[in-house]
């Protein structure tokens, strides 16, 4: 299993570190794909992270290659990530496909752009509930939510729960029925 994880600089450094582990320890490769080549740096709240090797540029993947996606949070990525054209296609077309997608925090802002968040049930961080729902979501206060081929979660505290679900679902046979 190949996941592709989407993030710029400014995501919230566990929300990208743990799901890659706890997804690499599952067996899956792992490939964190960006905006530009090199690093990104992530973030501890506001305090600058730790910085993350970027193994693609989102324009060098193909889709089909991977299993699943991942989004992880922090405003200051999901808020960039969500602007380029490519991202929202990369989204559109893994959740066409019926692909397991992750978002966890801020991420679901980046599912908003590529409208695929109506009629889902979801959570998100708290701040972007209303940004949820004005969406045509169902947002609900829970550390992880799972809808089909979505898993989504709050923030950090959640991790456990979220890479929990984001594995689970990764490992069951792809979703057949059409949305």
């Amino acid at each position: 299993m190949k996941i592709a994880l989407l993030a710029t600089d400014g995501f919230e450094e566990s929300e990208l570190t743990e799901p890659k582990k706890a997804l690499e320890a599952a067996g899956a490769e792992v490939d964190v794909l960006s905006d530009h080549p090199g690093e990104i740096q992530g973030y501890r709240h506001h305090e600058p992270g730790q910085r993350v090797k970027v193994d693609h540029t989102w324009d060098e993947i193909h889709i089909e290659e991977y299993s699943g996606l991942v989004l992880p949070g922090g405003s200051r990525n999901a808020a960039k990530a969500r602007e380029f054209p490519r991202v929202r296609q990369i989204i559109w077309e893994m959740e066409r496909a019926r692909k397991p997608i992750a978002a966890i925090c801020h991420g679901p802002w980046e599912l908003i752009s590529a409208e695929v968040v109506t009629g889902r049930k979801m959570t998100s961080a708290p701040k972007i509930q209303d940004d949820v729902r004005r969406a045509g979501g169902q947002w609900e206060d829970a550390e992880v939510v799972v809808d089909q081929n979505l898993v989504t979660s709050r923030g950090p505290e959640d991790l456990p729960a979220f890479n929990r679900e984001m594995i689970a679902l990764l490992e069951k046979e792809p979703v057949a029925q059409e949305r």
